[in-house]
């Protein structure tokens, strides 16, 4: 078993943070992992993405052409990610910031709104990754749940109202992306 997935969004939005707690999620069940960031010119606003690889061995290449899933929080990143899912994948789209899904038919497309469910939590966007990873957690369950928020539960430990504020924020996400993975499925089965 290997997967493949692209946090992806402008800098500043957290996608290399979700990308790290997946990754260390996987890596604390005895998985193999390859994480790989990539900066655009500018660190804050500019494009940002990275590249998390879990496996079940050895992992032969870091980086992916063509990710299983891909997770864009704004427009740019769905336009260069989003035709770039292998078919059969997943593409999950921060609707918040995004106004247009993918006609694709051949992926599970799943529309989170991420910076309103991080607004009502905590009045900002500043968390909106963090319903992203919960979104992926719940759609695509390779990592499971539980193993991701002993992650949050460890890098949070010391501000127990971010940490409360996190999970919450992350729950609702993993619950809208479970519920979509099963529509999904059940689409495909009737």
């Amino acid at each position: 078993m290997e997967r493949e997935v692209t946090f992806a969004g402008f800098g500043g939005q957290g996608v290399m943070t979700a990308g790290k707690f997946l990754a260390q999620g996987a890596m604390n069940k005895g998985m193999e992992v390859a994480w790989v960031p990539s900066y655009g010119p500018e660190m804050r606003g500019g494009t940002a993405y990275c590249t998390v690889v879990i496996a079940d061995e050895p992992v032969g290449s870091p980086i992916v052409r063509n990710p299983e899933t891909a997770v864009v929080m704004n427009r740019p990143s769905l336009d260069k990610f989003g035709p770039e899912v292998k078919s059969g994948g997943c593409l999950i789209i921060n609707s918040s910031l995004i106004d247009v899904t993918s006609d694709r038919d051949d992926i599970l497309v799943v529309l989170i709104p991420c910076n309103q469910i991080s607004m009502e939590v905590v009045g900002t966007g500043r968390s909106a990754n963090m319903a992203a990873l919960g979104a992926y957690a719940g759609a695509v369950p390779v990592v499971d749940y539980q193993s991701i928020e002993a992650v949050v539960k460890s890098k949070f430990s010391k501000k127990p109202k971010v940490l409360e504020d996190n999970l919450s924020i992350m729950q609702k996400g993993y619950e809208l992306g479970r519920q979509a993975r099963e529509a999904y499925e059940a689409g495909k089965r009737g």
